[in-house]
């Protein structure tokens, strides 16, 4: 079953077109004209029950435009929607039952009452009796270890002890989806790491469905099998993120360190028969690039054979650069590279 289902998804927005000078101006204001821009234009995809999704783009690319129709905050100018087989902006009282949100810059919490008073008050919201509400809580309290922080309000948490306050305000009525918009923005790297292991438990052990905004690709790559990557609008690329780093990738990179000096020659006949290209930092160091159907092994294998190895350090193309290089071109389609071997 599908946990949400997009088809040809529309939002456009009227902008005031303003005319320049004092006359312009004038005529602004008895005559407006607005242009017509389009935040989602004609998206489709769906996303399983279970799954965690990443959905990424740039500034103004329609992420949060996207996210806030799949809540039922903005009604689409066309297309159709369902979440958890309901259509948001139609019938949202038994909708936000399933559902949690999260916005990494938008608090859901009041900010002057004890966390655990937010807590009470969002319980009555969701309308979660007092047993389960008591027992949902314990869990998350337990995992996310909130107990010293239950009493504070929540303008004396930290960034970091906020966001896990929030995970638990979007979790209390134990949704079967999640939407998470940048939760980890401004985060340190301790508090990123706890709050994806969350993440992936809370998937593993309770299915929950997960679609992720963020500009942090590790996020993506911590948790994500799959990717959505969203252009001006429009969808690039929709599918695996080894995928992706397959079609994108440079490859693997080798970086040797030789126990004596080698000359370029030497290297580029022992790995003859491989499709690998050689760059030289000097005598004693040289660097391998490995294409992505090429068994790193087999290139060890050969130099090995050759010359004393003293180190040897091997790095991949990052996700960062991949979507960078893809947002560079415009496209998703990977361009042919003829390999120098």
């Amino acid at each position: 079953m599908q946990a949400i289902e997009v088809q040809d998804l529309r939002k456009t927005f009227q902008i005031q077109k303003s005319r320049g000078g004092l006359t312009g101006a004038l005529k602004d204001l008895f005559a407006r004209q607005y242009n017509e821009v389009a935040a989602v234009n004609d998206i489709t995809f769906s996303i399983p029950q279970g799954e965690i999704c990443g959905y990424i783009g740039e500034n103004g690319a329609g992420k949060s435009t996207t996210i806030k129709m799949l809540t039922g905050i903005l009604v689409p100018t066309s297309g159709q929607i369902k979440v958890n087989g309901y259509v948001p902006y139609q019938e949202r009282e038994k909708f936000v039952q399933g559902i949690g949100v999260v916005f990494g810059q938008r608090s859901q919490l009041w900010w002057d009452i004890g966390v655990i008073e937010s807590f009470q008050l969002l319980r009555k919201v969701y309308q979660v009796s007092e047993a389960d509400y008591k027992k949902r809580l314990d869990e998350l309290v337990e995992r996310l270890q909130l107990q010293d922080l239950l009493s504070r309000p929540v303008r004396k948490l930290s960034l970091g002890q906020r966001m896990r306050c929030e995970l638990v305000a979007a979790l209390l009525h134990n949704p079967s989806i999640i939407f998470l918009d940048e939760p980890t923005i401004g985060l340190d790297i301790v508090v990123k790491s706890e709050i994806r292991e969350f993440l992936k438990d809370l998937n593993r052990t309770q299915g929950t469905t997960i679609l992720l905004t963020t500009h942090d690709l590790q996020d993506i790559e911590a948790l994500c099998s799959r990717v959505i990557m969203l252009d001006a609008g429009n969808v690039i690329y929709d599918g695996g993120l080894d995928d992706l780093k397959t079609r994108w990738g440079k490859g693997k990179e080798v970086r040797f360190q030789f126990g004596k000096a080698v000359t370029a020659s030497q290297l580029q006949a022992w790995t003859a028969s491989l499709p690998v290209q050689w760059t030289q930092e000097g005598e004693l160091v040289a660097t391998a690039l490995v294409t992505a159907d090429t068994a790193v092994s087999d290139v060890l294998t050969a130099v090995l054979s050759q010359v004393e190895i003293l180190d040897i350090q091997i790095s991949e193309t990052s996700t960062d650069e991949i979507v960078r290089q893809i947002y560079s071109s415009g496209s998703a389609e990977k361009p042919e590279v003829k390999i120098h071997v």
